[in-house]
């Protein structure tokens, strides 16, 4: 089974169990809802640990959640630094021009005229619209828009990107 991350553990919050986590999604009220099943993969172990959510809340620039079972801090302190993922047959459809970062990343990139451009090797959230780093075999890394002006097409079976190459855009 394929699992992908959705927050990172990065402390505890307060003794009543509560845990501070660096969200990793784009939809934070849905995969952290009371009641989500998520997997929480400690640093060394190769199997996750299930757990359920009981309560979500945000607080600064972090989720804060508790887990049914672990009531108090002692039994989340062990959960720093763990990530929990979802599994992939979790995953909700996605609308029309959205796509998880899991299928981009990798995709080839070519020029409207056909030219290999080199594959999406990081995405970078900048708020307005994402920013796919685009890393070639030989040269410097190009960071493209993801917007309709540049982004012509996107073939998540292929992983295959087409894109507009406008000037000043690959300098």
């Amino acid at each position: 089974m394929q699992w992908f991350n959705v927050g990172k553990i990065v402390n505890t919050h307060g003794i009543r169990g509560e845990v501070r986590v660096l969200s990793r999604t784009d939809f934070p009220e849905e995969r952290f809802a009371v009641g989500t099943k998520l997997g929480l993969f400690t640093p060394d172990a190769k199997k996750p640990i299930m757990v359920k959510i009981a309560s979500h809340r945000q607080h600064k620039n972090f989720e804060l959640l508790t887990f049914e079972g672990y009531p108090n801090i002692n039994d989340v302190e062990p959960f720093k630094e763990s990530y929990l993922r979802i599994a992939e047959h979790d995953l909700t459809e996605l609308e029309e021009n959205a796509f998880y970062h899991h299928e981009i990343l990798g995709c080839a990139v070519y020029s409207t005229e056909g030219q290999e451009l080199g594959k999406i090797t990081e995405i970078l959230e900048t708020g307005a619209n994402d920013v796919w780093e685009v890393t070639p075999e030989k040269g410097k890394k190009h960071y493209i828009p993801y917007t309709e002006e540049i982004v012509k097409e996107v073939d998540i079976d292929e992983k295959k990107v087409i894109i507009e190459v406008i000037e000043g855009l690959l300098s």
